[in-house]
């Protein structure tokens, strides 16, 4: 019994290291997703505009001011994901976008995998690599 407590402590240990590395693929993965989404819009904004008003039809605002935060959203927000600062603000925009996209325009099995990422980092944090834990460690050290 001891064998199999000692080698799933290494497990754990193992697992736990990894951890960190998980949160930068999710933080990585899903900033290009919504980055190339935002890379998109800007290229032809009239025809951002026209998809909000005709395609989309996001309720209670209007088409274009969808049309810019939805961009605004979908470019500031992935680099604060890459980077990993204000990790867990940054989630929030994104995770509205995609239950507006999921509950009004399109149904699909991507955004609930999107949600999933978003709500990990959301309740995780950034993880070690990132600037939010430099952060941390500088701001605690200081106030030793």
């Amino acid at each position: 019994m001891t064998a199999l407590h000692s080698l799933y402590n290494c497990f754990l240990k193992i697992t736990d290291r990894a951890g960190p590395l998980a949160l930068l693929a999710a933080r990585l993965w899903i900033a290009k997703t919504f980055f190339t989404s935002g890379l998109t819009k800007i290229k032809d904004f009239d025809s951002t505009i026209q998809l909000f008003e005709y395609e989309y039809m996001v309720p209670v605002i209007s088409p274009e001011i969808a049309a810019y935060c939805s961009t605004f959203f979908e470019l500031a927000c992935p680099i604060a994901l890459v980077l990993g600062l204000a990790t867990r603000l940054a989630t929030l925009p994104l995770l509205a976008m995609t239950a507006v996209i999921q509950l009004t325009y399109l149904q699909h099995t991507d955004h609930i995998h999107w949600a999933l990422l978003l709500c990990v980092l959301l309740t995780h944090g950034a993880g070690k690599l990132s600037v939010d834990a430099w952060l941390k460690r500088k701001f605690a050290s200081n106030l030793a």
